[in-house]
C-alpha cells in the first residue's frame, strides 16, 4: 500500500489573495487524499506599515491562526507548494527568507525529488505573475526537485489562462480570487498531488 502523500503548502500573504489561494489548494490536496500542512512564511514588515493599510491589518489580524512555516514542513512533505504576491516581479521578501533557510537540508539533499509547484497574485495585470512564478521555480531547479506546473491539462486551465501556475489579479487587494481562480488553484494542486503518488509508488516498487 502507497504511503500517504504529504503537502505543504508555504505562503505568505498582505491582504487575502494569497492566502484564499493557499487555503483552496490545501482543501484540494486533502480532498485528495494527502496529509496537508497550510502555513505561513513569518511577517517582516514593521507593524506601523501593516497598520497603515487597511487590508493588510485586518488580514493580518484574521490569520493568527494560521502556523508559521518552519523547515521542517519543507522536509516532511512530499509536495511542496509555495504562493507569493508578486514585488517588482519577484517573490516577496517574506518568502525568500523563507527559502533562504533551507540551505541546510538542501546541503544534505534532503530537497530532492520532491514535487514542487507555485502560484502567484498580483495587484495588476501584466504585474509580474510569470515572472514571480518562474523565480520561485529556480528555487526548485537547485534543490533538484520536481516542478509540476498546470500546463493546459484540465479544462478550467483554457479559461485561468496560465500553464506555469495559478496567477490571480487583485486590483491592488480589492478583488479577491473568483470560482476560476479557485478552481485552477484545486486543480494544480490535485494534480501535484497524484504526480508524486506515482513517484512514491514507482520508488516504493523499484
Amino acid at each position: 500500500m502507497t504511503e500517504q502523500v504529504k503537502v505543504a503548502v508555504v505562503y505568505y500573504s498582505a491582504t487575502g489573495s494569497v492566502h484564499a489561494l493557499a487555503k483552496a489548494a490545501a482543501e484540494a490536496a486533502a480532498q485528495e487524499g494527502a496529509e496537508v500542512r497550510l502555513v505561513k512564511t513569518r511577517e517582516l514588515a514593521p507593524a506601523e506599515a501593516i497598520r497603515s493599510n487597511e487590508g493588510w491589518a485586518a488580514h493580518h489580524a484574521e490569520t493568527q491562526d494560521v502556523p508559521e512555516a518552519s523547515i521542517d514542513d519543507l522536509e516532511w512533505a512530499d509536495v511542496i507548494l509555495i504562493g507569493s504576491p508578486t514585488r517588482f516581479g519577484l517573490p516577496a521578501a517574506q518568502v525568500k527568507q523563507f527559502i533562504d533557510q533551507a540551505g541546510p537540508l538542501w546541503g544534505q539533499g534532503k530537497l530532492v525529488d520532491k514535487v514542487g509547484s507555485s502560484f502567484t497574485s498580483t495587484g495588476t495585470a501584466h504585474g509580474g505573475q510569470e515572472s514571480t512564478i518562474l523565480a520561485i521555480n529556480n528555487t526548485f531547479y537547485h534543490w533538484g526537485a520536481i516542478i509540476v506546473a498546470p500546463g493546459y491539462a484540465d479544462p478550467i486551465q483554457f479559461q485561468a489562462g496560465n500553464p506555469y501556475g495559478t496567477s490571480h489579479i487583485s486590483n491592488n487587494g480589492a478583488t479577491p480570487p473568483g470560482e476560476t481562480e479557485l478552481a485552477a488553484i484545486a486543480f494544480q494542486a490535485r494534480r501535484a498531488v497524484q504526480v508524486a503518488a506515482r513517484l512514491k509508488r514507482g520508488t516504493e516498487n523499484s
